[in-house]
């Protein structure tokens, strides 16, 4: 029996394996707001670490001035009738006969003093005034303190406030909470970003340590709160020094300033700024013509609830002006011109008449500040200081747990940009060009952190040892 031998057949070989997919827009941005996150946290939270402390304590400043300031604030005994206004400020005057009358803000409360502000005095900062606290039932004055702004802060609410907008250092002081809030929301929204793309396996905190676990906790509490820092970001910038001037002539040009009440007695318009001669109470005189009770009673005739300011005519030609000061939610905003002559209310504005972006920016910043809804209000910015000031911690923290033995915090290595495709990486270059033309504290710094980099990145490769993130390549 014979046997043949099998002969091997060569069975063509089978189609190639497909070529891995591109990578998607994200998986090449994801390196970009990594880097940008690591190191605008790391070089900007000093800054914001010392925001977010003075902003705590200005949240709670609200409440610690109630307590200070108790004896001016308020009244002994709650009587049956107050008297006349002009009454309450003859006896203000005549306890202190120094500077002019600048306004006047009646009891608005049955236990609450009436303010009689006065301008000039000597001692007294040229932008401050000094607020005589009067028993509205006795005339009797419980005490004189210095007064800052609009929401009548006085000197423990003053200090707290001027320090956290520019650590007492004036303009110049004022670049550093600008420059804050120019980096808040960038880093909030790279975060928030980059913690929504991890697996959610990734972000569990149960079981975790280490550098895994500080990770959780900063990712976590970020997110929550991410909505409010960029809330807190673009209020702040409203009335900062360069960006504010941006966003007012940008409202200018739209038309949606915030109009005021004409100042002058005949009622003429006086446009944006009419009015700001007599709120600044130069010359007044708070017994001018018909005087303050008939002043009063005419805006009363007109809604004018409590709590208002009557400001007195800052000359012979200028009118009274009340105006309602009430920040808290329902807002009372809304103000007269009376004509001292007369009695006669010449001009009415009244709040709900504002444009859109007038109103959305006084509800923003009494919301920032802590006004609009009272004490939740002002709990709610002490835990967005409080998770803030955690975040910058443990961001630090995970910066030493980068290091590998004796490197303090690993960095982010370089190259992310080149993985961006240029269909993406040209509209948002030209993206972040505009938007640092109107936040310049936002725009240089990057311009200047890009340079450094950049210079660093060419340093290091002429000495062989650069560095590139993940996927990237050198080009040559």
């Amino acid at each position: 029996m014979t046997t043949t031998s099998a002969t091997p057949t060569h069975e063509p070989p089978g189609p190639a394996a497909p070529p891995p997919p591109p990578p998607g827009r994200w998986s090449t941005l994801r390196p970009l707001v990594l880097r940008l996150h690591f190191y605008a946290g790391l070089f900007v939270a000093p800054f914001l670490l010392i925001a977010a402390a003075t902003g705590f304590l200005y949240a709670a400043s609200f409440q610690a001035e109630k307590m200070v300031y108790a004896h001016e604030l308020t009244v002994p005994d709650v009587g049956e009738s107050k008297l006349p206004v002009s009454e309450q400020v003859a006896a203000a005057r005549q306890a202190h006969p120094e500077g002019t009358v600048s306004a006047v803000r009646p009891s608005p409360e049955a236990d609450a003093t009436t303010r009689v502000l006065l301008s000039g005095v000597e001692g007294v900062d040229a932008d401050h005034t000094l607020a005589v606290f009067v028993d509205p039932y006795t005339a009797k004055v419980r005490g004189a303190l210095e007064q800052y702004g609009s929401t009548g802060a006085l000197p423990l609410r003053t200090w707290i406030d001027e320090f956290h907008r520019d650590l007492h250092l004036g303009e110049p002081g004022r670049l550093y909470s600008e420059f804050a809030a120019s980096w808040l929301w960038v880093i909030a929204g790279g975060g928030l970003v980059l913690w929504f793309s991890r697996r959610r396996a990734r972000r569990k905190l149960r079981g975790t340590s280490g550098r895994r676990r500080t990770l959780g906790l900063h990712g976590t509490v970020g997110a929550w709160a991410a909505a409010g820092f960029v809330f807190l970001s673009a209020t702040g910038l409203t009335w900062s020094t360069y960006a504010g001037a941006n966003i007012e002539d940008l409202r200018v040009s739209l038309g949606q300033t915030t109009p005021s009440v004409s100042a002058s007695a005949s009622g003429a318009s006086g446009g944006e700024h009419a009015g700001h001669g007599a709120a600044a109470g130069a010359g007044g005189d708070a017994g001018h013509g018909v005087g303050l009770d008939k002043v009063l009673a005419a805006a009363r005739a007109e809604g004018l609830g409590d709590p208002v300011e009557i400001v007195p005519p800052a000359d012979a030609s200028s009118a009274y002006v009340v105006k309602q000061v009430q920040r808290s939610w329902p807002e009372k905003q809304d103000s007269v011109a009376v004509d001292p002559a007369t009695g006669e209310v010449t001009d009415v504005l009244r709040f709900a008449d504002y444009p859109v972006l007038a109103k959305l920016s006084r509800w923003g910043i009494d919301l920032h500040t802590g006004s609009l809804f009272g004490l939740p209000n002002q709990i709610a910015l002490m835990l967005l200081a409080a998770s803030l000031i955690l975040l910058i911690l443990w961001g630090y923290r995970m910066w030493w747990q980068r290091g590998r033995g004796s490197a303090f915090g690993r960095p982010i290595p370089r190259g992310a940009w080149q993985q961006v495709p240029p269909l993406l990486l040209v509209p948002l270059l030209a993206a972040v060009a505009v938007l640092g033309y109107f936040v310049p504290l936002l725009g240089i710094p990057l311009a200047a952190f890009v340079a450094l980099d950049v210079m660093l990145g060419e340093i290091a490769h002429r000495r062989g040892r650069r560095t590139y993130a993940s996927g990237a390549t050198p080009k040559r």
